[in-house]
């Protein structure tokens, strides 16, 4: 299976490429299980963060929803991994996202009976939590067995538009479903929506382990792996700098009031900057099918998303400063595109699996961690210096660490080395 397409429209492409949605059926049909199952976990995220305000009436208790979602999540994240390097993928895969479907199933019969308790709903989003971290790291490392190489690029772009879209949509459908038919519609959606992914997932082939002699797959093992793998360890790294040192949206609030002379509705809008930067940058990806080292790429991206926060930091125009946080959005896309595609081509299949798993956590972990940097920092001086001085300060670390990184710097996807 090649890639299609003559040269010369390689050349002219500027659009997301659908060459994997045209040529692979049981693509086509997870990557529409999953746009579909995104934006019911969406409204059902919004949701119980609603219910839980009604219900206590605490802005606190509605901050704990997102703590009973990470823990599980960064704690399970690397086993789910191990175990998707262990059984059979979509078996795996199966299990994840049934559970997903009753845990959502079992919101709904609790808001249609009365049950409203905030222990019952933050066990949910807990045990939510841990189905995402079995059912994630095997349903990224099914894409290389799916696709040939030259078209995993081009898959992660139209995955990293599936995820925005849901992060996007989902949320804003939650409320206005919420709004109008109450928690049990919403939840119940939800559960239905799961179906579009279970039956993907029950289309696929079987994916056991390639490697058949394998009987236990240790996280330990994985994370030796990607210590003796400098390529594969750099696009962690990379990562990690712009999520910590150039992280604002914890300060959002208080610049949409400070900065902008706005309210909760501004709020908003930064918010939504970044994410609709990030859905712009898997829609005009095209352009990258012409991009050979991709470690240049991420280190390029890194930089821009930190010249895009600091610059931000610096706006004082609304409209300016969503368009930097836009232009951070696009830059932060067009990493993560390049981080994925190196990690399913670079690594063995038998990895695959742990390295989604440190990459949950490490997603999971390294905003949230930002977060609290930002907040600090904040405190002790201003907003400003905050954002501006984490933006620079990611430009920073990254430029040093190119220097350094003279392996991942000549990264070749055509000759992909860990």
């Amino acid at each position: 299976m090649t890639a299609v397409g003559s040269p010369q429209e390689e050349k002219r492409r500027i659009f997301a490429d659908l060459t994997p949605l045209r040529t692979s059926a049981d693509y086509r049909r997870l990557w529409f299980g999953n746009t579909v199952s995104w934006i019911g976990q969406g409204m059902t995220t919004l949701a119980i963060s609603l219910q839980v305000y009604e219900i206590t009436g605490s802005a606190f208790s509605v901050g704990l929803v997102g703590l009973f979602s990470l823990v599980p999540l960064v704690v399970f994240g690397l086993y789910g991994g191990a175990i998707a390097d262990t059984v059979d993928r979509r078996t795996l895969g199966l299990v994840g996202a049934t559970g997903a479907a009753a845990l959502s199933a079992a919101l709904a019969a609790a808001a249609f009976a009365g049950f409203h308790r905030v222990w019952f709903l933050y066990g949910i989003v807990a045990l939510q939590a841990v189905c995402g971290a079995l059912n994630s790291p095997a349903r990224s490392a099914m894409i290389p067995r799916l696709l040939p190489p030259e078209q995993l690029r081009a898959a992660n772009a139209l995955n990293s538009m599936v995820m925005t879209f849901g992060t996007l949509i989902g949320p804003s459908l939650g409320g206005v479903v919420v709004g109008f038919a109450g928690y049990q519609t919403a939840y119940t959606i939800d559960a239905l929506a799961f179906f579009a992914s279970l039956y993907a997932m029950w289309r696929l082939p079987s994916m056991p382990p390639e490697r058949t002699g394998a009987k236990r797959a240790s996280v330990l093992d994985g994370l030796r792996f990607l210590g003796t793998r400098p390529n594969l360890r750099a696009t962690f790294v990379s990562d990690l700098f712009a999520m910590i040192l150039a992280q604002p949206k914890a300060l959002f609030p208080a610049v949409a009031v400070l900065w902008f002379g706005g309210d909760a509705k501004t709020t908003g809008l930064l918010v939504a900057a970044p994410a609709f930067g990030a859905l712009m940058g898997g829609v005009v990806s095209g352009w990258q099918s012409r991009i050979r080292h991709h470690g240049q790429a991420i280190l390029i991206a890194v930089a821009a998303w930190g010249l895009a926060i600091a610059a931000f930091g610096l706006s004082r125009n609304l409209w300016i400063g969503l368009l930097c946080l836009a232009a951070a959005g696009y830059a932060d896309t067009s990493s993560m595109i390049f981080r994925n595609t190196m990690m399913q081509v670079a690594a063995p299949d038998e990895m695959r699996g742990r390295l989604q798993g440190v990459f949950i956590v490490v997603v999971a972990g390294g905003p949230r961690l930002g977060d609290f940097v930002a907040g600090s920092v904040a405190d002790l001086t201003s907003p400003t210096v905050a954002i501006t001085g984490g933006g620079l300060a990611c430009v920073l670390a990254i430029g040093v660490f190119a220097l350094g990184a003279r392996g991942f710097r000549r990264y070749d996807a055509h000759d992909p080395q860990p």
